[in-house]
């Protein structure tokens, strides 16, 4: 078997996710052949079709690559504080991000063409919110009107998502942690009380 950019020591399976991974990336789904993934794999063509049937498969698997943006919320939220808790979560974010740049990248990218994609990043946008509700929720120690939490944790989360869809244009620099944004709302929850 031919020598890989992926190493002969990971399993078949393995180097053509990564093949296919670096090829839709550079060169985009469409105009990847399995021929190619196949070639980079260092693997026969016909294997590549053994595990993916459709190489929409091969999207689909690399979809569930993505890192678990789940966070318990113990680990970020500082109890009064929604400023400092929203910023540690939105750091852990971007520490899981920056793991998958490249896999991010390319599925932002595919998400216009493959429906599968498309529904994945909603169900992913959906825990976002979810998630920062749970946070500023805790950090608030229930004194927050719901209606702007809800409201706040979707405007986080499009501004958390919106900077990781264009993450592989901002160079080697660290993300800005967004702190006159989670300030903003940090602040504006916190001027108006829940009704009693």
């Amino acid at each position: 078997m031919a020598r890989t950019e992926h190493g002969d020591d990971l399993p078949a399976k393995e180097r053509i996710l990564r093949a296919a991974e670096d090829l839709f990336a550079e060169s985009g789904f469409d105009a990847t052949p399995t021929s190619r993934i196949a070639e980079r794999a260092g693997v026969p063509k016909g294997l590549v079709h053994y595990y993916f049937r459709r190489k929409a498969d091969l999207l689909t698997a690399l979809i569930k690559r993505l890192p678990d943006e789940q966070i318990d919320a113990a680990w970020v939220v500082v109890p009064g504080d929604i400023a400092e808790s929203l910023r540690r979560l939105v750091s852990e974010l971007d520490a899981r991000l920056a793991r998958s740049r490249m896999l991010s990248h390319l599925l932002w990218r595919e998400a216009d063409t493959h429906r599968a994609v498309r529904d994945a990043l909603h169900d992913r946008f959906q825990q976002l919110v979810r998630q920062v509700r749970t946070v500023i929720i805790a950090a608030g120690e229930g004194d927050l009107a719901v209606a702007d939490v809800d409201s706040a944790a979707g405007l986080l989360a499009l501004a958390v998502s919106y900077r990781h869809s264009v993450a592989r244009h901002a160079g080697d620099d660290p993300p800005d942690l967004m702190e006159r944004e989670l300030n903003f709302i940090a602040d504006a929850l916190m001027a108006r009380p829940a009704p009693g």
